[in-house]
């Protein structure tokens, strides 16, 4: 991960100008391992996203609105209750570790001025946030507890002494000269970068790369010059964050990744680089945790839905074959005076055939002619009665499963709290049990929460991202002269322009949302019809989410997340 000790030392820089000597006026825990503060500041109000997530450990100022869970959890109901009200009077950082210590000065019970220490520690799996009294050094809680079974050395529980994590005892990059870098490294070990992440504290191996990439092909004294002049930049915070995209993967980083290939994007702060490379990358993994066996159900019955569409079309081209079983009946019928009784095949003239052939049929000799001919009959009613079952199951299962489908893009595109709407869908549809909730009073549902964006000219763009968001928002809330839009034969989501008249921009961007919201999200030129809300119908009994459209039109879009992402601020 490149959160290292020089993003670390970034961020700080950055809240020291932003939030030093602010109070903490809001403290709100959207998610289990996440914290937002609000701090009041030089007049201005700031957020602060501090996230202990295993995968996205980091923290960071940031814009972005959380929705919170009904009831505060108790770790951040105890942080109201001690740092609420407070002022930030420090923010520092342990030497280059990602570990960063908040002090802030409030008051006790008794008025009396109270310090304590919020203590962040950004070390991915192990990440964790602490409350500590400063005068004892006792944890009062912490977002993760570590009992003693679990590390004797380190226990993390309230009431305990805090002790940090064991040293490293690697060297301060940014005290470190060109000989004493120089000194820790070995030319003939080779694998220098390894070595600077093995002598040096906080540094990732993505910035120990940058480093020996920039000295080239030469010497370990170019190297340590390098090292140098990175680190001179760092020490004198000069910042160039950016993401870095290349071969499908993105790459952030406070120092210019000059090593890797790719389009860069620069942005004016590391918060604003640090909300961009997370933004829906933390929220999905929260999804794909939640609704983890949601997704693993749909899979499957798309799976048993394939394996019956195989059965059925064996099925159907063996009841295809029957036809002669028809023709069989007709000729016994006509030549029953031929059959005397006790005959295992007869053969007579076809009449089907235009060159006037004969054709073996065989018989049942138990049975008489008439019951041999009724036999052939009931053969051939039965199997035209499985062609058109058979037909019609195979439309009905392709049916479903693109409704699965649909739920699966869902599912991919859905935040934490659309998954209860889906689940509600599958209770529904009878896929999944309706989960009991005892103790408590039936409410009356609330209305489907849509996505809001605003076009460059201002246009309200409205979308729902699960079936129950999309019925509610094409047969509820669009008016008929509004513009419905949808990826053209591709699961996604609807989409509509509140507008009776659009320009071609918004169209354009309202397509690209339909594009990022859908199945093709991930590819280029994406067709996305569009169409005033009045031609745009619902079939009686149709599966949630499914409508007909007609007199509509095709752009196409190749999906922009930059763009999505700023259509969707200024809609805040």
């Amino acid at each position: 991960m490149s959160f290292d000790g020089i993003m670390t030392r970034a961020v700080i820089h950055e809240c020291e100008q932003h939030l030093l000597n602010g109070r903490i006026t809001k403290i709100k825990q959207p998610y289990k391992t996440d914290l937002l503060l609000t701090i009041r500041a030089n007049r201005k109000n700031k957020q602060l996203l501090i996230s202990a997530n295993p995968s996205f450990s980091r923290m960071h100022l940031t814009n972005a609105s959380f929705e919170n869970p009904p009831e505060p959890p108790m770790f951040c109901m105890l942080l109201r209750k001690h740092i609420e009200g407070g002022f930030i009077r420090e923010i520092k950082q342990n030497e280059m570790e990602r570990i960063v210590t908040f002090v802030i000065e409030g008051k006790n019970e008794i008025g009396d001025v109270s310090i304590k220490h919020l203590i962040i520690e950004i070390m991915g799996k192990h990440s964790n946030i602490m409350l500590v009294e400063e005068e004892s050094n006792q944890i009062l809680d912490s977002m993760k507890h570590l009992p003693p079974s679990v590390n004797r050395h380190r226990t993390i529980l309230p009431g305990r002494e805090y002790i940090g994590p064991p040293k490293q005892h690697k060297a301060d990059p940014l005290a470190a000269d060109e000989n004493e870098v120089l000194r820790k490294l070995d030319s003939n070990q080779g694998k220098i970068d390894h070595q600077l992440v093995q002598a040096f504290t906080g540094l990732s191996p993505q910035t120990a790369k940058e480093i020996v990439h920039r000295a080239g092909l030469g010497s370990t004294e170019k190297i340590a010059a390098s090292f140098t002049d990175v680190m001179k930049n760092v020490k004198e915070h000069h910042y160039y964050p950016q993401i870095k995209s290349t071969d499908g993967k993105e790459y952030y980083s406070v120092i210019e990744l000059t090593h890797l290939k790719g389009s860069t994007k620069v942005f004016d702060s590391v918060s604003e680089l640090l909300d961009r490379f997370h933004s829906g990358k933390a929220e999905r993994d929260r999804v794909k945790q939640q609704a983890h066996d949601l997704e693993r159900l749909l899979r499957n019955e798309w799976q048993k839905n394939k394996k019956k569409i195989k059965k059925l079309e064996k099925t159907v081209q063996q009841a295809e074959k029957a036809h002669d079983a028809q023709k069989y009946g007709e000729l016994l019928t006509a030549n029953l005076h031929l059959i005397k009784g006790g005959e295992k095949e007869i053969e007579v003239i076809d009449y089907y055939d235009e060159n006037g052939g004969t054709l073996i049929i065989p018989l049942n000799p138990e049975k008489t002619p008439s019951e041999n001919a009724q036999s052939f009959f009931r053969k051939y009613n039965k199997a035209k009665t499985s062609l058109e079952m058979g037909k019609k199951q195979i439309k009905q299962t392709k049916e479903e499963m693109v409704y699965l489908e649909q739920l699966i893009q869902q599912l991919e595109s859905a935040a934490p709290s659309d998954i209860d709407e889906i689940r509600e869908e599958l209770s529904e549809q009878g896929y999944v049990k309706k989960r009991a909730k005892k103790g408590k009073k039936k409410h009356k549902p609330a209305k489907p929460v849509l996505e809001k964006y605003v076009s460059n000219d201002g246009t309200e763009i409205l979308v729902g991202k699960n079936n129950k968001q999309n019925e509610y928002l094409t047969s509820r809330v669009a008016h008929k002269e509004d513009t419905w839009l949808h990826t053209k034969e591709i699961p996604g989501s609807h989409v509509v322009i509140r507008s009776n008249s659009l320009s071609e921009q918004t169209l354009l961007e309202a397509a690209n949302i339909a594009a990022y919201y859908s199945k093709a999200k991930d590819s280029a030129s994406v067709p996305v019809d569009y169409t005033k809300i009045k031609h745009v119908r619902k079939p009686n009994g149709a599966k949630p989410g499914f409508v007909t459209y007609e007199q509509q039109s095709t752009v196409f879009v190749t999906p922009d997340e930059d763009l999505i992402l700023k259509l969707r601020d200024s809609s805040s």
